[in-house]
């Protein structure tokens, strides 16, 4: 078997039908399997998988053993050469795992120096999520990121490692650090260096896997040429407890990798701090008033609104308006997600908004920023 598509699951049922959706379309024509790993959701995830997709593995757990045990209980059962590792609150399109296969035959990089492979992110207002490449992040790198120092002089390499910035977005290279949200990897390589770190709960996991590969002497590489949607808020609501937790992760990391820094310390307690003011005003009043919703869809769907609705059959009769906040809803039945994706990428503005309607369960769903929740509205 060519790839496993590894998904761990926790209380986002909606997201994770709509992952496995564009998941199942993207591995038509590769010899692949799925295994979603449930960290004993109160919701009906698990029901709704055995009703919907019977053919993916699903593995219940009886408690919440976290990211880093969750995935490796997956990557264990699993029969790829390579396994991606894939958050449920994410879209792949059509052609991301081939295309990504396909580099990997055709990258020039010998199979036994190939790290990690991560590729570009975009949020549910279709912008660039900017965490998908990056440097490690030690005390000098973190103190450039937590004082955004990197926005102020994106182009020295004093200040621009956090975020990979020698790298535009839409350029693929070498990167140090990849984002557990979508990774891929040779199977044997994942075992090899360990997989996850079971005593980091969550948060600093990714880091960790990326730079334990990077050390043992291979090479991570960013690919730029597929866009893969990550919701990103809906997995992890910013409050309290996740800066307590972001905390002690990176903590967890420094001390498992570097000497221990009162500096690090010190800029953790402040950044975190910062962080969290930041955070908590980003995500008041994210939702906008629409003034108009546009169906791109070839059936009507009923939308309880009493705004205007305007149906298109085709992505390209869509014309933007000024000085109106537009929501764009894509019948997933009757567009691909590739073209979903390259259509949110191209109109990405603070007065578009974009969800997705799934007709197989009638509901709509999406979100309008990487600090938003995320919103399902049942129809």
């Amino acid at each position: 078997m060519q790839l496993s598509v590894i998904i761990l699951n926790y209380n986002v049922r909606f997201f994770l039908e709509q992952c496995v959706l564009s998941v199942q379309k993207a591995l038509e024509g590769i010899d692949g399997e799925i295994i979603v790993i449930d960290n004993a959701s109160s919701d009906d995830s698990c029901q709704m998988i055995k009703e919907k997709f019977p053919n993916v593995t699903l593995i219940e757990n009886k408690d919440n053993l976290g990211f880093p045990k969750g995935n490796n209980i997956g990557v264990a059962q699993a029969k790829g050469e390579y396994v991606c590792i894939l958050n449920p609150d994410t879209i792949v399109a059509e052609d991301t795992f081939s295309k990504i296969l396909n580099f990997v035959t055709s990258s020039g990089v010998e199979k036994s120096q190939l790290g990690i492979i991560g590729c570009k992110l975009i949020d549910g207002s279709g912008k660039f999520l900017p965490e998908c490449k990056r440097g490690v992040p030690t005390p000098w790198v973190a103190f450039t990121k937590i004082f955004g120092l990197y926005k102020l002089f994106p182009k020295s390499s004093w200040f621009n490692q956090y975020y990979a910035m020698h790298l535009l977005e839409n350029q693929s290279g070498e990167v140090d650090i990849l984002v557990g949200a979508f990774m891929i990897m040779q199977r044997d390589l994942y075992l090899k260096v360990g997989g996850f770190d079971e005593n980091c709960f969550m948060y600093s996991d990714d880091i960790d896997l990326s730079y334990l590969v990077k050390i043992t002497g291979y090479t991570n590489y960013y690919f730029s040429k597929s866009s893969v949607i990550h919701y990103k808020g809906e997995s992890t609501v910013r409050d309290g407890l996740y800066m307590k937790r972001f905390r002690e992760a990176m903590q967890f990391f420094y001390k498992k990798h570097f000497k221990k820094s009162w500096f690090f310390d010190v800029m953790m307690k402040i950044g975190s701090f910062v962080f969290s003011l930041v955070k908590r005003n980003q995500q008041k009043n994210i939702k906008p008033n629409i003034d108009k919703f546009i169906v791109i869809s070839d059936r009507k769907i009923k939308l309880d609104t009493n705004k205007p609705i305007q149906y298109l059959t085709n992505l390209n009769q869509y014309r933007s308006e000024v000085n109106k906040n537009i929501e764009i809803i894509f019948d997933v039945d009757f567009l691909s997600f590739s073209e979903i994706i390259s259509f949110m990428e191209k109109y990405k503005n603070e007065t578009v908004s974009f969800k997705n309607f799934i007709p197989n369960s009638n509901y709509m769903i999406g979100s309008y920023n990487s600090n938003d929740k995320g919103e399902v509205i049942l129809l």
